[in-house]
């Protein structure tokens, strides 16, 4: 009798081992693949756990589907938080579940540069986080949104510092907007750059909406303070910008390789041929360089400039009609011997 519980007995601590190993194994025990198709799991906003488990399957993040159900079931993991998350090969039910149930997300690289307008800024936040472009778009071309911020439409351009930045995958319209104020204020409050602004008389949006034009004059950063003098004497003494670069804009004729006296006649706000001043806004987005360029600007008697022969991408600056005339004839008889017309 002794014999046979003990034998009953040991075949249940034997058994309640199996048992105990098994539920050991489906908690440590590895279930993320050794390879991965990717290293990151996208959780769209308002995802469920049968949406993630899912997704899990889907996209081969999972050994066995079974035992990590059971594993979040135990870890009381139940609410999903969407977000980009880095799963690393190899990684337990236990691992995996407490990285998602911990909303611990990687964040991701946004790049915003270059844009001409406000269309472009939208697409370029949108490519690497969930929020569509649309929604962007909307959010900063809306008047009142903009009123309580302080801009217009024709200034929210102003708003954008180029820059990479890093924001979570799953960031939405308004918390992408308010990390764009944020970068803004951090902007201006450095390199006592509002003191600067205050010294040319300008406003931050004025000189952001100068520094776009010298942006697309010149891709040289050696010149920019100097283009941007220029247009600083021209305001000062109240003769018009004739920035060839805003009449551009204003036609929206981006791939347009030189002004024509017609393109001159083109009634807009934005043509600084017709209309004194600076445009309304921005005609574009402007780097770092230009607005610092403008912010930094060179003193000088120049008001004129034209494009420089046999020096690609820089230009020949001049005091005097007469001398910007004279650079001009240089210039364009350089083009001609060349056959450039």
């Amino acid at each position: 009798m002794r014999k046979k519980l003990l034998l009953i007995f040991l075949l249940a601590i034997g058994i309640a081992g199996v048992i105990g190993y098994s539920k050991y194994q489906e908690i440590f025990a590895p279930n993320v693949p050794s390879e991965l198709e990717s290293s990151y799991l996208f959780i769209p906003s308002g995802s469920e756990m049968e949406d993630l488990n899912r997704l899990l399957k889907e996209q081969n993040f999972l050994i066995d589907s079974e035992s990590f159900n059971w594993v979040a079931d135990k870890m009381n993991f139940k609410t999903v938080k969407s977000g980009r998350y880095k799963i690393e090969p190899g990684w337990s039910n236990r691992k995996l579940v407490s990285t998602l149930r911990s909303g611990n997300q990687s964040p991701v690289k946004v790049v915003i540069n270059n844009g001409r307008l406000l269309k472009d800024v939208a697409g370029k936040a949108a490519v690497n986080i969930e929020v569509d472009s649309i929604a962007i778009y909307d959010k900063i071309t809306d008047r009142n949104y903009l009123h309580d911020i302080g801009l217009k439409k024709e200034t929210a351009m102003s708003l954008f510092i180029p820059n990479t930045y890093e924001f979570f995958w799953n960031t939405d319209e308004n918390k992408f907007m308010d990390r764009m104020i944020k970068e803004h204020k951090k902007f201006w409050s450095t390199n006592n750059r509002e003191a600067k602004a205050k010294k040319l008389n300008l406003s931050k949006e004025e000189v952001y909406t100068l520094a776009s034009i010298v942006e697309r004059e010149t891709a040289k950063s050696e010149e920019k303070p100097r283009i941007a003098g220029v247009y600083l004497n021209r305001i000062r003494r109240g003769i018009p910008l004739q920035a060839d670069p805003t009449v551009v804009f204003a036609l929206k004729q981006f791939d347009l390789r030189r002004v024509l006296k017609k393109h001159l006649e083109y009634d807009s706000p934005y043509n600084t041929y017709l209309y004194p001043g600076l445009p309304p806004g921005p005609i574009s987005m402007a780097s770092i360089s230009s607005i610092d360029a403008v912010l930094s600007s060179e003193k000088h008697e120049y008001i004129y400039f034209c494009a420089a022969p046999a020096k690609p991408g820089y230009h020949s600056f001049a005091k005097t009609l007469a001398g910007h005339n004279a650079n001009a004839k240089k210039y364009h008889k350089w083009l001609k011997e060349r056959g450039i017309r």
